[in-house]
């Protein structure tokens, strides 16, 4: 008779249903696990026959076979020991057939029977309620699973207690959700000195969500400035931070089961390869895009990442996904994120310094920010220059708004664009309006839209970088609390837009 349980194979952060079959028959004495196993998978027999011989169970002398189904999808990772394990336990009548049947398990054992945490509990649980059906897994991952609270999640700490548990010996306490983690303290605007207009594109690109590209040599503030967006954006949302959580389980970067409100702050270095920026490598794992979603991606030094993976942000940023082609699957991943980046304005960083500037200025300049495609330049809402900060302003007191002050515009920013797109889920800001509805709520005033149309012919504005300076101008309105786009909103969206006209 063939017992069954049941796991998970993760695409993404999909959970997709595995059945583990395990059947106990005679003939040779063998092990063997088929149904597409990487080698971790296929390892797991020694693990397991180790973990039952130090339970005092010995697997009899016959053919086990373990059949992971269905059985064409790739199945990857230790988390199939447990429901390996608990299949094998089935068919040799130690546990209940029926009670493991309508279960999920995943973990990975070690050699003495106990239970070590895995990535993915979150999707698992929100597989397994899709199923009803009750989620098995290490007690170290289960107050990160048991956020999903359809389902009830058993967290363990070796195979001896999940055999006590089923047997009725000592029944486990279902776990318990993690602490929600406030993160690192954020730091204040008001640290950094001068740089007021900076300041306003930072505020306006936190209100809408619209990308921003900072410009300057040097040591003018650029990294301080981007280090401080985190502290004025509003805190996620519940689903934004299920969403967020689900991409930081598959990475594993979820700790002790905590799931957190403040929005993720990536930062790259310029040396990131492709698959580390997009996703991809061994099991396609998300990348800093991804792990960015609903968050900031900050890219300093951004002419100085290579030429290819800087053209791989083109689609994501239109899409709010990236797709992580392989031979054997497409894998999703979200990544809605705000990008900021920094830049100097040539390689030596002084080129707008007329004491410093190097003797090929300005061809110094057109061929360092020349390696920002124009395609990928024109995605970029907001973009200025940061001018170098006097030494006399260092001294000067604190001057602008803190941050709190800040945030409470900005979220108050985000409550208007919540009630407006509240009739269409794929919108949560203005930087996601597209078409008749970026038409309905951002058409300018007679005088605005005048002011548009003469800009976007003497600047030759595209038809992407129209629509974009509309979706600023309804930000700035909305920090306005206007509800109408006004010449003046229009008027400040152009003259973040224009700075490119001036480089190129």
């Amino acid at each position: 008779m063939v017992a069954r349980a049941h796991t998970v194979a993760f695409e993404g952060v999909q959970a997709r249903p595995v059945e583990v079959q395990c059947a106990v028959t005679p003939g040779v004495p063998a092990f063997s696990i088929v149904g597409l196993p990487d080698k971790a998978v296929s390892e797991a027999r020694d693990r397991v026959r180790t973990a039952l011989t130090s339970l005092a169970i010995a697997l009899p002398s016959k053919r086990i076979t373990i059949n992971l189904a269905p059985a064409d999808l790739p199945k990857e990772g230790s988390h199939f020991d447990l429901p390996i394990a608990l299949g094998l336990l089935a068919a040799l009548d130690i546990l209940p057939k029926d009670a493991i049947a309508q279960t999920v398990a995943l973990g990975e054992l070690s050699l003495d029977g106990d239970l070590l945490p895995v990535v993915g509990a979150l999707p698992a649980a929100m597989a397994a309620a899709e199923e009803d059906r009750t989620l098995i897994c290490p007690r170290a991952s289960g107050p990160e699973a048991a956020w999903v609270e359809a389902c009830t999640v058993i967290g363990a700490g070796n195979l001896l207690e999940i055999v006590r548990h089923f047997s009725g010996a000592s029944v486990l306490e279902p776990a318990l959700p993690g602490e929600v983690t406030g993160g690192a303290a954020a730091r204040d605007l008001r640290d950094v000195k001068g740089q007021e207009r900076a300041k306003r594109a930072l505020e306006i690109a936190a209100a809408g969500r619209h990308h921003l590209m900072m410009v300057g040599p040097p040591g003018s503030g650029k990294s301080m400035l981007a280090a401080r967006l985190p502290g004025v954006l509003p805190p996620l949302t519940p689903i934004e931070a299920l969403e967020t959580s689900m991409i930081h389980s598959i990475a594993g970067l979820l700790t002790d089961g905590g799931i957190s409100r403040t929005r993720p702050f990536r930062e790259p270095h310029h040396t990131a390869s492709m698959a580390a920026l997009i996703g991809g490598g061994r099991g396609a794992k998300p990348g800093e895009i991804s792990l960015a979603h609903n968050g900031v991606l900050f890219m300093d030094e951004f002419p100085e990442y290579p030429r290819t993976v800087l053209e791989t942000l083109r689609q994501p940023i239109e899409t709010g996904e990236v797709v992580v082609a392989r031979a054997n699957a497409h894998i999703r991943y979200p990544s809605r994120f705000l990008l900021v980046a920094a830049a100097n304005p040539c390689k030596c960083g002084y080129l707008t310094d007329p004491a410093q500037a190097c003797s090929r200025a300005p061809n110094c300049g057109e061929d360092y920010l020349g390696r920002i495609s124009g395609p990928l330049m024109d995605r970029f809402d907001l973009r200025l220059e940061v001018p170098p900060v006097a030494f006399s302003d260092l001294d000067l007191p604190a001057s602008g708004d803190s941050s709190a002050q800040v945030a409470e515009r900005v979220a108050a920013a985000r409550g208007i664009q919540i009630a407006r797109f509240a009739e269409h889920d794929s919108l949560r800001t203005n930087a996601d309006a597209e078409g008749q509805v970026l038409e309905e709520v951002a058409t300018p005033d007679p005088q605005g839209r005048d002011l548009l149309t003469r800009a976007a012919e003497r600047f030759d504005l595209t038809a992407r970088g129209y629509h974009r300076v509309l979706r600023v101008a309804r930000t700035i309105a909305d920090l306005d609390h206007s509800a109408e786009v006004r010449r003046d909103h229009v008027a400040e969206a152009l003259s973040y837009r224009l700075l490119s006209a001036k480089e190129s």
